[in-house]
């Protein structure tokens, strides 16, 4: 069974909360539970921290281990050498995933430092991105 970790970067602890005109109004711990069923012939982990370097240990730690990542670095996406060298680091392939349309927002969302060292990019569809993402490693 190949394993996958969902890794969420700071302030998406809020979702369900936070914004739900752009970020939908349920929870991810109960959207995690649907994907869990869902995708239940992967065995799918899920790790959240507000705190670049926790992101970065993790992705660390997981990154020669795992089939694969989905990372949502939030904010980080912009702003984060470190994550990005981290991704470049690692042999598991990742997934970067937005729940927005980054680029119909501020334009400093536009910039990403996980794309170049990304498998892919899925952005836009809501928490369906995230389904997208796990889809592409059932090949």
């Amino acid at each position: 069974m190949k394993k996958l970790i969902i890794i969420n970067g700071p302030n998406l602890n809020l979702l369900g909360k936070r914004e739900p005109e752009i970020y939908g109004s349920e929870t991810f711990e109960d959207y995690f539970e649907k994907l869990k069923v869902k995708f239940n012939y992967f065995n799918i982990e899920y790790y959240q921290s507000n705190i670049e370097g926790e992101l970065i240990d993790k992705i660390q730690e997981v990154g020669f281990s795992y089939d694969g990542i989905i990372l949502n670095a939030a904010a980080y996406t912009h702003t984060s050498v470190g994550i990005g060298d981290a991704i470049k680091a690692i042999s598991t392939p990742v997934v970067e995933v937005h729940i927005s349309n980054t680029f119909a927002r501020e334009e400093f969302r536009h910039q990403s430092f996980i794309s170049p060292n990304a498998k892919g990019v899925i952005l836009g569809f809501g928490m369906s991105s995230y389904d997208l993402a796990i889809q592409s490693f059932i090949v």
